[in-house]
Parts: C-alpha cells; sequence; structure tokens
C-alpha cells in the first residue's frame, strides 16, 4: 500500500514538474512573439520609414500590415467610392517583386513576394531582424516587364527582375496549365532597343534561357477544345435543366432526347429556342470569333462597348428616320437576343423539317411552357384576364367573356397577338384562329385635351395661311 501510494505520489510530482516546464516554453515563446524590432522601409512603397515589427515576422507580414494601416488611413475620411478606388489605386502601385533586404551585417537578401505567393517557399520570404532595411524598387512595369501567355494558369504582365529566367516566368505563371496537351515549345519575341525591329525564338520549354526587359512569351499548345460546351432546357420538359454538348455538331433533336422529351402539358407553339449570350452570337456569326477563346471579353465594359459597336453598324446605312429610331433600336436588341427563337417546334420530329436538325450553341437556353388552355383578353374590357379556351369561337367570345368593351374601347382596332409569334393580326382583315396562348387586345380611345386640340388647329391654320400667302404671291407675280 505504501509502494503504490509513493508511485502516485512520484507520477504527480513528474507531471507537475512537465507542466511547470511547458508553462516557462509558453511564456518564453509569447514573449519572443512580442518582442518587437525595428525595421526601415524606403524606396517605391505607400509609406517610407522605421517601423515596429515583431521578432517574429516574415517581410510579407509587415508589408502587409503597413499597406493596411496605411489604407485605412487613407479611406477613413472618404465615404466615395470612386475616391476609395483611386486611393487603393495609388497605394498598389507598388512591386511585389525585386525587393531587396539589407541586414545590419552587410548581408543583401532578394525578396519576391510575388513568387512566395504563388508558391508558398518561404525563401523567398525570410525572417526580419533588428535594424533590418527593405528597399522597394521603383515600379515602372511599362518598361521593366515580361509578358507570357498561352498554356499557363495565370497568364499575364508581370514586372522583371534582373537574372530572371524562363523557369521563373513559368513558376510566376503559376506553370503549365494539365488542360494542355503536348507543351513542348515556347515563342520568345523581343523588341530591338528602338522598337523598329522584332526579334522571334522558338526554344524548348525546359532550356530555362535568361530573359530580358521587355520579353513576350508564349507558351505554345494545340488550343483544347474540351470545354464546357451545354445548353440548358427548361419548363415542360421531362428532365429539365443543363445537358452538355459537343462543340458544333449537336442537334437540337438529340437535345430534346437527353432531356427525356417533351412533358403531356407542353405547348409547342410557344416553345422558344433562346441565344443565352447575345455578344457570342454576334461574334460568332459576324466575325467567327468564339468568346470562350476570348477570355479578355469577359471584360463587363469591353462587352457593352462591342454590343453598341454592332447597333452603329446596324444604323450606319440605313435609311431608318430619327422618329423611327427608338424602334428600330428595340427591334435590333430583339434580334440580337433572341436568335433562332422563329424554330417551329411543332416539327421537331419531322425529319425533313430544319428545327430536327438545327445545331445547338452552347448557352443557348430553351423554354418549353406549359399549355394554357386559355386566351388572355386585355385592354378596355371589364374584366380582362385569361379565359378558357373554346375551339372555333371569335375574338368577340373571348371578349364577352371578359365581361365587354368599356365605354372607351375602340373596337375598329382590336388586335389578336399570336402567343407563339407575337405577331399582330387584325381580325377585321383576316379571319383569325385562336389558339391557346394567344391574346385580345382592346386598344383605349385616345383622349385629347382642349389645350392639346387647340395646338394642332393652330398648326394647320398656320400651314393653311402659309399656303395661301404663297398662292396670292404666284397670283401677284402673274398680274
Amino acid at each position: 500500500m505504501k509502494k503504490s501510494l509513493i508511485i502516485i505520489l512520484l507520477l504527480i510530482a513528474t507531471a507537475f514538474a512537465n507542466a511547470q516546464v511547458l508553462d516557462n516554453r509558453l511564456n518564453n515563446a509569447n514573449l519572443l512573439s512580442t518582442a518587437t524590432i525595428s525595421v526601415t522601409i524606403g524606396g517605391d512603397f505607400p509609406v517610407t520609414g522605421s517601423f515596429p515589427a515583431f521578432i517574429s515576422d516574415r517581410v510579407d507580414q509587415l508589408v502587409t500590415r503597413l499597406y493596411l494601416e496605411a489604407r485605412e488611413r487613407a479611406v477613413r475620411t472618404s465615404n466615395d467610392p470612386q475616391i476609395i478606388r483611386k486611393v487603393e489605386s495609388k497605394l498598389n502601385n507598388y512591386s511585389l517583386r525585386g525587393i531587396i533586404l539589407k541586414r545590419s551585417t552587410g548581408e543583401e537578401i532578394s525578396v519576391d513576394l510575388q513568387r512566395f505567393r504563388i508558391t508558398g517557399d518561404f525563401n523567398y520570404n525570410p525572417y526580419l531582424k533588428n535594424d533590418d532595411v527593405l528597399i522597394f524598387p521603383a515600379n515602372d512595369i511599362s518598361r521593366n516587364f515580361f509578358t507570357i501567355s498561352g498554356a499557363v494558369n495565370k497568364p499575364g504582365l508581370f514586372f522583371f527582375v534582373e537574372g530572371d529566367s524562363l523557369n521563373d516566368a513559368l513558376e510566376i505563371a503559376m506553370g503549365v496549365n494539365n488542360a494542355f496537351e503536348d507543351v513542348n515549345n515556347v515563342l520568345i519575341s523581343r523588341l530591338s532597343y528602338d522598337g523598329e525591329t522584332l526579334y522571334t525564338d522558338t526554344v524548348e520549354i525546359n532550356s530555362n534561357i535568361k530573359l530580358k526587359r521587355g520579353d513576350q512569351i508564349k507558351v505554345l499548345a494545340p488550343e483544347t477544345q474540351r470545354k464546357n460546351y451545354y445548353v440548358m432546357v427548361l419548363g415542360e420538359i421531362r428532365n429539365p435543366g443543363s445537358f452538355p454538348i459537343t462543340k458544333n455538331n449537336t442537334k437540337l433533336y438529340d437535345v430534346i432526347q437527353t432531356a427525356g422529351g417533351f412533358t403531356k402539358e407542353a405547348s409547342l407553339r410557344r416553345a422558344k429556342l433562346y441565344s443565352g449570350n447575345s455578344l457570342a452570337v454576334f461574334l460568332e456569326k459576324q466575325y467567327g470569333i468564339d468568346l470562350a477563346d476570348q477570355p479578355d471579353l469577359e471584360d463587363v465594359n469591353l462587352r457593352n462597348t462591342i454590343v453598341n459597336l454592332e447597333t452603329m453598324l446596324m444604323y450606319r446605312m440605313s435609311n431608318v428616320y430619327p422618329e423611327d429610331s427608338s424602334y428600330f433600336f428595340l427591334e435590333n436588341q430583339l434580334r440580337v437576343l433572341t436568335e433562332g427563337s422563329s424554330l417551329d417546334f411543332t416539327n421537331i420530329d419531322d425529319p425533313e423539317s430544319d428545327i430536327s436538325s438545327y445545331i445547338v450553341k452552347s448557352g443557348d437556353v430553351i423554354v418549353v411552357p406549359a399549355i394554357k388552355k386559355s386566351v388572355y383578353v386585355f385592354g378596355q374590357v371589364a374584366k380582362p384576364g385569361y379565359v378558357p379556351l373554346a375551339e372555333g369561337k371569335e375574338f368577340s367570345y373571348y371578349i364577352s367573356e371578359a365581361g365587354g368593351m368599356g365605354e372607351l374601347a375602340v373596337p375598329d382596332e382590336i388586335m389578336v397577338i399570336k402567343g407563339g409569334s407575337r405577331y399582330w393580326i387584325s381580325p377585321y382583315e383576316q379571319t383569325v384562329i385562336l389558339e391557346e396562348g394567344d391574346y385580345v387586345y382592346v386598344p383605349k380611345e385616345r383622349l385629347i385635351s382642349f389645350r392639346t386640340s387647340a395646338a394642332e388647329y393652330a398648326i394647320y391654320i398656320g400651314m393653311l395661311g402659309s399656303i395661301a400667302t404663297v398662292i396670292l404671291l404666284i397670283i401677284a407675280a402673274f398680274k
């Protein structure tokens, strides 16, 4: 019993001693982590001078902290988003590459925070020591640069540092994109100092040659066509959703079959196919450019500019009167947005029809509405709304079912609007068979105020007076 008690006491004493040692180590670690040193920032950085840093800081930690503090001070006095963007743009104008770390011992270390943030290699992001000096280079990226494009993960324009090699550039571009195959060669283009002569050379990707300021690098590889081509099928379809397609040979009929076909409630008369991207349709059909191969065109401002350009091109050779320009603009935009929507889905099972062999494009949206089994009556009627479809009935029947016309209705101008084509038809000029989803519109008589009537009559009287004056002058001239 005594022996067991002694063993227990020894174990407790050992555990207590270990706890004390651990506590001391933690206290020492906390002291080290909070101990401060002095680091000086110079060169082209938003703030310069001497700043306190923790002894556990690496270069990136101090740089990020000083940048965020400078940003907070700069935007604290303004809530204007434009001013804040300008301030942030100015503060961001420093290089993460080419930084020189000078130790108090005279040692100089090259720091590359851009490569550290890409690779996580701490060799590019060393610990700081007391009296260290960080010198940031002038961020003249318009002259000190290299570009890399092609089959890499992060193409772009990057700050050039003396000693950069092809391997360095590939690392900064986050390496070769695994989606590409047969990546073996790199095209390097160099301009002469006067910018008049372009030298090009194709080298192996593993050659690791030294780069020069202004080099333009393109990693060569056949463009992969293994992309996310798809169409959306919505509405009265058995399995609605997104379906993969090939680049340019998937038929609409095959998409519908893959989606399980139409439900019994599908209204094929009103089914539509819309282009999922109006700009993509325009670029492809007018210029043969595939938007998926042009990532730069994802910029919203550039996209809007091109769409506006398309409208201007349509106007340039037209004879549209100014008063008709708004209507033409509406029609043109609808044309761009509804390419392919005139397809007749009622013939999709006919192998000889255009729709059966229609080739869908990525981003297309197929909408299949439900059969409404009704006609919609609106305008100057007592009870506008849906009226159940009655086979063989004329438009007047539906107006009667909607409570009849109001006092301000204009009976002679009643129009039937077809639900599928949105085509306006006068039922007085031709026989119209009303179908499910059609509309009957009863317009309103235009009420003109006395002031408006007087102004219109004044115009007519003025015109008549001018004509009478001209006639009198002609008569007088022949006397």
